[in-house]
């Protein structure tokens, strides 16, 4: 919900307004004070591949657009991938300064030609338990994905220098419009969801900042926040 409340102040650069939001027990407000944090957003326009010194600058709530090369990779890949890590092997793909979007892509092929249908972001908890041996290994700067990520990954960005950016969650077909070309893919034994595929994209946005390199988690925050509110009821 809160993702969708960002992009309508965004885009419609309300102010000062107060945004109800019905809950079972009962309604609550969004203040003024996530007004201002819209307000104090910056938007970035990145280029893979990503220096550690430009994710540095990314804060929370920033607004990011990708152009270059984004890598898909759900559990399976994960696994795989931290084996291959364990056992001294290379990857297929050099994910260093790129961008690493958790997405089961559904994709076409047509006069042997692939063409992507839709792409929409996975659950991104699912490859908390890997996610950070990735960053450290293969220097991912950039995790793409949905519903946020876990304490050792926040730890791992912090360390490494790597940011999390939410996009929004059923828009798989919006997804696919940024992807202007598939490189190739590889991995395709694990099936065409969990294969790892080579997009070429422009303007891959909006992406929000929720994780940053600084050890701030937004959806920690937004947790903590509820906590408090429940409380209070």
């Amino acid at each position: 919900m809160y993702f969708y409340i960002h992009y309508f102040l965004k885009s419609e650069s309300v102010r000062n307004t107060h945004i109800i939001i019905l809950s079972k027990q009962k309604k609550e407000i969004v203040c003024r004070r996530h007004l201002q944090l819209v307000a104090k957003m910056t938007v970035y326009k990145l280029e893979t591949p990503v220096s550690e010194e430009t994710v540095r600058k990314l804060k929370v709530n920033d607004t990011v657009y990708i152009t270059g090369t984004v890598v898909t990779a759900r559990d399976e890949a994960h696994k795989r991938a931290v084996k291959y890590i364990k056992e001294r092997r290379g990857l297929p793909v050099d994910l260093k300064g790129l961008a690493l979007y958790h997405c089961g892509p559904i994709v076409k092929k047509t006069d042997g030609n692939w063409r992507v249908v839709a792409a929409g972001p996975t659950t991104s908890t699912r490859m908390e338990p890997f996610e950070s041996e990735v960053i450290k290994a293969l220097g991912v700067r950039v995790v793409i994905g949905k519903g946020g990520m876990g304490p050792q990954t926040t730890a791992a960005m912090k360390y490494f220098g790597a940011v999390y950016c939410a996009f929004t969650g059923g828009a798989g077909v919006l997804a696919a419009n940024f992807i202007k070309k598939i490189n190739r893919v590889e991995w395709f034994d694990l099936g065409m969801a969990e294969a790892l595929w080579v997009f070429e994209v422009e303007g891959f946005g909006p992406l929000i900042v929720a994780i940053d390199s600084h050890g701030n988690n937004l959806y920690s925050e937004i947790m903590k926040q509820a906590e408090k509110n429940r409380r209070r009821f």
